[in-house]
């Protein structure tokens, strides 16, 4: 090959970026065929929550391994934290910023009411995989979920909540004490909000 044609395929090279040039599915193009949202690979998410919640890649990789095996891969995340706490009837708020690909960051704020045997506190910092949203206003909304946990002192705990096609997989790593199940929801919304309805 002549050195014109080298140095037209190193132009091309750096014209694609440098993601293009790494091999391996998690740098493979994002985009849908049929123009729907870009998705994260899960090397990118366990790096992500790995740096969020100041954990080894290994400790946050399990939960991240396990959302990716029954949901495949999200469109987005949200990265933020809550509080919480119940007593057969609990209450939850939280806030954090909503990420996706090639689209401004938005802040997001969620509350909602839970029932169960359900009883304790805690402080979480919250990882949100965002499962099918195409626009970040599809994430404005109630958002039913199962929740069964135990929080401890550096627990890790995740559940999904589903509305309309849209899946939120919450991973959570608490500080305080929370014991039981329960059944509830969560709003999903712009502007923070004390109701919890």
């Amino acid at each position: 090959m002549d050195r014109r044609h080298l140095i037209a395929a190193g132009l091309a090279g750096l014209a694609l970026g440098p993601d293009m040039a790494r091999a391996g599915p998690e740098y493979a193009p994002s985009t849908n065929a049929n123009g729907s949202a870009q998705t994260y690979s899960e090397d990118e998410i366990t790096h992500k929550a790995s740096d969020f919640f100041g954990v080894a890649a290994e400790t946050a990789g399990a939960a991240v391994e396990r959302a990716f095996k029954d949901n495949g891969r999200p469109t987005g995340y949200v990265a933020g934290e809550e509080g919480s706490a119940a007593f057969v009837f609990g209450l939850r708020y939280g806030k954090g910023l909503l990420y996706m690909k090639d689209k401004p960051t938005e802040k997001v704020y969620w509350r909602g009411p839970s029932i169960g045997f359900d009883a304790g506190g805690n402080g979480s910092r919250v990882f949100v995989l965002c499962y099918n949203l195409q626009n970040p206003d599809e994430i404005y909304r109630r958002f039913p979920g199962v929740d069964g946990s135990a929080y401890f002192i550096g627990g890790l705990g995740v559940n999904y909540q589903r509305a309309d096609g849209v899946t939120l997989a919450p991973m959570r790593a608490g500080v305080g004490f929370r014991l039981g199940a329960n059944v509830g929801y969560l709003a999903y919304s712009r502007k923070s909000s004390i109701i919890p309805l």
